[in-house]
């Protein structure tokens, strides 16, 4: 079983990859509750009445590490609503040749799960698409509440 691992490199400091990964509300989504740059602190995060969780910052190493725990989800599109319960979320962080690579994992988030597809494709839009682009401009597209990709569409529709 293969968890989900994407990542992209930008000429930004790690420094900057950190402080933009925990602004999470300037990339994933604006309707998350809850502190995201705190080690401890729990956020929710919320698309329609398709996707809930809760997550807790469980590690925060500057410029090198961020590490979420999915507490608790909610899927209305799959048979078991719970599939990323239990998962763990890593953001790691390095220099390489000057530039800084940022490796996003999903431990747990497995092709076996109904919600692979779905869930694939949205990280893929928010990590690849909307962090990176807050990383390289200050400027994210985050989640506003309308669906941002195709898959969204699709459940949203």
């Amino acid at each position: 079983m293969t968890s989900f691992t994407t990542y992209f490199t930008v000429d930004q400091s790690p420094e900057a990859a950190f402080s933009a990964i925990n602004n999470v509300r300037g990339w994933w989504s604006e309707a998350i509750v809850g502190p995201t740059d705190t080690a401890g602190g729990t956020f929710d995060y919320h698309f329609q009445d398709i996707h809930r969780c809760t997550i807790r910052v469980s590690e925060l190493i500057p410029g090198r590490k961020v590490v979420w725990h999915v507490l608790d989800n909610y899927f209305s599109f799959t048979g078991d609503e719970t599939e990323w319960t239990g998962t763990t979320i890593i953001f790691a962080i390095s220099e390489t040749g000057g530039k800084t690579e940022v490796r996003f994992t999903h431990e747990g988030l497995v092709p076996e799960y109904e919600c692979y597809a779905a869930c694939t494709d949205g990280w893929s839009t928010y990590i690849g698409g909307s962090l990176r682009a807050l990383i390289e401009t200050g400027k994210g597209d985050p989640n506003l509440g309308d669906p941002m990709n195709r898959t969204e569409q699709a459940l949203a529709g």
